[in-house]
């Protein structure tokens, strides 16, 4: 089937009153965004949908991009046919000879926006009813509940019908929320809670911690397409790359080896609270799931969040593991996620870390190091990579070396 128009309906939107008009502005930008990638599409945002005209490209590329933007409750792929009941028909028949299968019901619903047009709802719903009985007579009409619904919508630029409701991905438009900073790892949770951050409105800036010569390229490249697979559900995203091996090193040697995963993080979450600041971000997003490793007690939380005042969320604190893989299988992060790539926050975990760290020892531990200036020579070696979504940083090699370890 060949579509020429995908009409985009909002959701939670619909009740956002005086800040509507901001919200629907901004998931436009996110749409053409997402299909920045097909040139001849263009959008139209309006109060209460927005219409996707095609002109001539591939509906189901468009369709799948749509289906990860934040803030579409759902759409439906339309066809455009000429003013005149000849062409509805043959565009319903082409429509029905997909979708209506055997013994399902149908019924039509009309709405007619351009009354000028010389045959009116009810006998558009009469005739054309009775033309997809004449051609499918193992099918009835049903006017509550049917199969399918055929809409046909009477516009002065021409008449357009649907038959298909897709689910979009719901939420707020990315963005709507202000701007977190997610502290991506290479692991499973850290992209789940960034997708739900997202989902929320939430403009993310991923911030990734390498340790060269201790974590690969293949990490570093594996974090990038983790970053690719969010950029799905906004467009693109801003991948920032701070060097933490000095920062590793200078906490091995001088801390003692219980608090070294504790005096890392209190480090970390200096150093993105710092670009939060010079960034315009308002919130640090992390992956902790409470209680799943040692860095992760209410005893650790506390011991770590003590360096800032800034808002630390956790969208998957409450999950378990298997809930967190569930999702990251759903939005395709998972077979990155579990690929051999050490990173930084496992190449120097110490054999028994502190699970129940005490605040002031670690304070008191910490003044071992130069924070100060270990923070400023990180900061000034940050990279900051636009990615586009679905962007690929692993070649075949790699993945191909993955699957046999």
């Amino acid at each position: 089937m060949k579509y020429t128009e995908i009409m985009v309906r909002y959701g939670e939107l619909s009740t956002k009153g005086k800040n509507r008009k901001d919200f629907i502005a901004r998931l436009g930008g996110n749409i053409r965004k997402s299909l920045k990638d097909f040139e001849d599409v263009e959008i139209h945002p309006n109060r209460d949908r927005t219409h996707v005209t095609l002109n001539g490209t591939d509906s189901d590329a468009v369709i799948n991009r749509l289906k990860k933007v934040f803030g579409i409750q759902n759409f439906s792929p339309m066809l455009k046919v000429e003013k005149t009941m000849e062409a509805v028909q043959a565009g319903a028949l082409e429509m029905m000879k997909e979708q209506l299968k055997p013994e399902m019901t149908f019924k039509i619903n009309t709405r007619r926006s351009d009354k000028e047009f010389a045959i009116n709802t009810d006998t558009m719903n009469r005739e054309l009813g009775g033309f997809i009985l004449d051609n499918f007579p193992d099918n009835d009409v049903k006017m509550k509940n049917p199969d399918i619904t055929l809409r046909v919508e009477i516009r002065s630029n021409g008449i357009f019908l649907t038959s298909e409701v897709i689910n979009g991905a719901g939420g707020l438009p990315v963005g709507t929320a202000g701007k977190g900073m997610m502290m991506l790892s290479g692991g499973i949770d850290s992209p789940v809670a960034g997708y739900l951050g997202m989902k929320r409105g939430v403009e993310m800036e991923m911030v990734h911690f390498f340790s060269p010569p201790y974590t690969s390229e293949q990490a570093l490249a594996k974090a990038k397409e983790l970053s690719g697979k969010l950029a799905a559900y906004s467009g693109s995203v801003q991948f920032i790359q701070v060097p933490f091996t000095e920062i590793q090193e200078t906490i091995k040697e001088k801390c003692p080896e219980g608090y070294l995963m504790t005096i890392q993080r209190r480090m970390m979450l200096r150093l993105v609270v710092a670009l939060a600041k010079q960034r315009g971000g308002l919130a640090i997003f992390n992956g902790e799931s409470l209680g799943q490793v040692a860095s992760q007690t209410m005893e650790s939380m506390l011991a770590i969040n003590d360096v800032t005042t800034m808002p630390i969320i956790r969208p998957v604190v409450s999950m378990d593991k298997n809930e967190i893989i569930d999702i990251a299988k759903d939005i395709d992060t998972y077979d990155l996620s579990i690929m051999p790539f050490e990173d930084c926050c496992t190449i120097f975990a110490p054999p028994s870390p502190k699970t129940h760290p005490d605040l002031e020892k670690t304070r008191y531990f910490e003044k071992r190091i130069d924070v100060e200036g270990l923070l400023e020579r990180s900061l000034a070696g940050v990279k900051i990579t636009n990615i586009r979504a679905e962007e690929n940083f692993m070649n075949q090699n790699e993945e191909v070396f993955a699957e046999l370890l």
